[in-house]
């Protein structure tokens, strides 16, 4: 496991009190990929409802609060793949 999925892994699990019930999955290019579910954050390739797709630099901007993940989106820096109602969901625990 890369060392920037390691460190998002764990921002996220923060930003997200640990776990996110439902399945989503966010893939950095090049690095790797993180599941959030019921049992936790962690670097894996689950199936997920959502899939988030954006570069190291943008997931780490959301993680530190100075990337709005909804403008991300809408510019074309994020992806979302699945559940849009997830996303929102998501969006607002990142933001």
């Amino acid at each position: 496991m890369s060392d920037i999925i390691e460190k998002a892994a764990e921002a996220l699990a923060r930003k997200l009190g640990g776990s996110f019930p439902p399945t989503a999955k966010f893939v950095i290019p090049g690095e790797g990929t993180i599941i959030a579910d019921a049992d936790g954050v962690r670097a894996g390739e689950d199936e997920a409802a959502v899939t988030m797709t954006a570069s190291a630099e943008v997931f780490r901007g959301i993680l530190e609060g100075s990337v709005n993940p909804t403008m991300a989106f809408m510019s074309g820096k994020l992806k979302i793949d699945g559940s849009m109602g997830l996303a929102l969901q998501l969006a607002g625990k990142l933001s």
